[in-house]
């Protein structure tokens, strides 16, 4: 069964940074009409009101990109009661011919979405919106922290003999500390000279990323316990992967089944056999993030779980390698995971 089957119209959305295209498909994939706008509030205030005039009764809107230029027209459809829906990823070419516009763009969402039996709801905003860009703020200035750190372990390498004497052998946080306070001296020839302002730059970049990594944590921490503190209490489940897994979620009935979480995960099997061999392998698509914090809470339980070990040497005695039994491992925690977030989902609700 086709998901936009029993709506009168589908309404795809090509957005752009700022101006959105619109297409009003009828159920049978005719094209009823098409308009373009800006994306400011009065914009989508006009493309919406355009869309009910051509569109009356039963309608869906399916709309490229709700994560970044398709928000704000997303968020105001829901305020609005619309049923909106995501589309992703084209299931055949958007270009057969060579031809490509912003109108035609928008006609193959709409279609797309009349041919298609699952779609996706877009991410709730909020809380989860919160979560979602402290979660990216803390991985870029942790990696850029981390550059920081090679840069100045090799500033040290090539200093001036003296200066590189005086440094060597520190530990990190020690080195850090000491480069952050070093000062330059008229004496000093101009290789030093800069040699000095060049550590002690790099070395107040950071500590400026570790205040700003602290901080941005101890949101995230808060925000998990509000919005899931159970989720804490599984083996394995830290703020950052909980912070994560509540991030690819986003909320209740969005994901259909356990079985689409997984794929999403990146953890469903894949069959790989070939001849008389019958073997599963992990999937390289879905989410890489949430595909990364779900190995996170294998390793742990690997490590700490004896119900975990006690699988893992089961496993092994029956002859099946460390990457099978991972794969085993990320595919049980992910159908953990959605029952538990469903789960309680349904009995807050209740």
């Amino acid at each position: 069964m086709r998901f936009a089957e029993g709506f009168k119209f589908v309404i795809g959305v090509d957005t752009h940074k700022r101006t959105h295209a619109i297409a009003v498909v009828d159920d049978r994939g005719g094209v009823q009409m098409q308009a373009t706008d800006t994306t400011d509030p009065a914009g989508i205030a006009r493309l919406i009101d355009i869309a009910h005039a051509h569109a009356p009764g039963l309608r869906l809107w399916a709309i490229e990109q709700t994560g970044s230029y398709g928000a704000s027209l997303a968020v105001e459809l829901a305020r609005r009661g619309e049923l909106v829906v995501e589309i992703d990823r084209p299931s055949r070419p958007a270009r057969r011919n060579g031809a490509k516009d912003d109108g035609l763009d928008a006609i193959r969402a709409a279609r797309e979405a009349l041919g298609r039996e699952h779609l996706a709801r877009p991410r709730a905003r909020g809380a989860r919106e919160a979560l979602r860009v402290l979660v990216a703020t803390r991985r870029a200035a942790m990696l850029a922290r981390i550059a920081a750190i090679c840069q100045l372990k090799a500033l040290v390498v090539s200093a001036p003999d003296e200066l590189r004497e005086s440094l060597r052998g520190l530990p990190t946080r020690e080195l850090i500390r000491t480069c952050a306070r070093l000062h330059r001296m008229s004496a000093h020839d101009d290789e030093r000279r800069g040699t000095v302002l060049a550590l002690r730059a790099t070395a107040r970049r950071i500590e400026y990323l570790t205040l700003e990594q602290a901080e941005v944590e101890c949101e995230l921490e808060r925000l998990v316990r509000q919005e899931r503190p159970e989720l804490l209490e599984l083996v394995g489940v830290g703020v950052q992967v909980a912070a994560q897994v509540l991030v690819s979620w986003s909320h209740p009935g969005r994901i259909r089944s356990e079985a689409a979480f997984a794929a999403m995960a990146g953890v469903a099997p894949m069959p790989a056999s070939s001849g008389e061999i019958t073997r599963h392998r992990l999937s390289r698509s879905g989410d890489r993030q949430l595909n990364r914090a779900i190995h996170n809470i294998v390793l742990t339980r690997m490590r700490v779980d004896p119900q975990t070990q006690a699988y893992v040497a089961r496993r092994q005695a029956e002859g099946r390698s460390a990457r099978e039994i991972k794969r085993c491992l990320k595919r049980t925690v992910a159908r953990q995971l959605f029952r538990f977030l469903e789960g309680n989902s349904q009995s807050t609700a209740a």
